[in-house]
């Protein structure tokens, strides 16, 4: 089954084979289960502007910047984008809820992935949208060991969010790889189709409550229902391949 999926990806690039040298991870749903918190901080903030919404919803937006995802709510309520000022003032108040919200747990499985990712020679790359100051302390604290400042992707690296291929393509630089030289972990619709779009064996991780199908549509290489699983299954995987 991997095998067929693996031949699908190489003939639609053209790449004769994967030369894997990296794996790039997103953080947020793959590494800690934050995303309920994101949804529920999301949720609050936008339900209090009188805008309807669910949290639900705000899985789907995963991936864009802030300012995006504010804009295209204001876009659909009042048909108009937000000014500077209202995306400022609504990003605060996220963060204010996101802050309220219980401590996100490290994703069961991940640790486990991370090393095997470590002891097989690849080089774990974070690709993530968040911005936070203390970023890698918190890896440090759940992750020791593993990343580095210098093979992490944030907020402050890039111009254009998921789904544009920016983040990844940035994290192959950090990597020294090409596109067939790395495979993508990803949990979100936007960032699945961010991994896609820079050409890269995309492997989407349903760790939410979204269909399977979503994921899937946004162009995901390989389904895998969650880390623990991926974790479980990763000598099959890399010896798939890496054949």
């Amino acid at each position: 089954m991997i095998q067929s999926e693996i031949q699908t990806f190489l003939n639609k690039h053209e790449y004769d084979k994967i030369d894997l040298k990296t794996v790039l991870i997103d953080m947020d749903g793959v590494l800690y289960d934050s995303m309920k918190n994101h949804a529920n901080a999301w949720y609050e903030t936008i339900s209090a502007l009188g805008i309807n919404s669910t949290p639900q919803e705000f899985y789907m937006y995963e991936g864009r910047t802030g300012a995006s995802t504010i804009n295209l709510l204001f876009q659909r309520a009042f048909n108009r984008p937000a000014t500077e000022k209202e995306i400022n003032e609504i990003y605060i108040q996220k963060t204010e809820s996101f802050n309220r919200q219980p401590k996100a747990k490290a994703m069961p499985g991940a640790a486990e992935f991370l090393k095997k990712v470590k002891n097989a020679g690849l080089i774990p790359i974070l690709v993530t949208g968040s911005g936070q100051a203390s970023l890698l302390d918190k890896l440090d604290h759940e992750y020791p060991g593993i990343f580095t400042p210098e093979t992490m992707v944030t907020a402050f690296d890039v111009k254009y969010g998921k789904p544009h291929p920016e983040p990844y393509l940035i994290g192959l630089q950090k990597a020294k790889a090409k596109p067939n030289q790395a495979i993508v972990i990803e949990n979100a619709p936007l960032g699945v189709k961010a991994g896609v779009a820079a050409g890269i064996f995309t492997v989407g991780v349903n760790t939410g409550p979204l269909d399977d199908e979503v994921l899937l549509s946004a162009g995901a290489n390989l389904l895998i229902p969650d880390m623990q699983i991926l974790a479980d299954r990763f000598e099959e995987i890399y010896t798939a391949l890496i054949q």
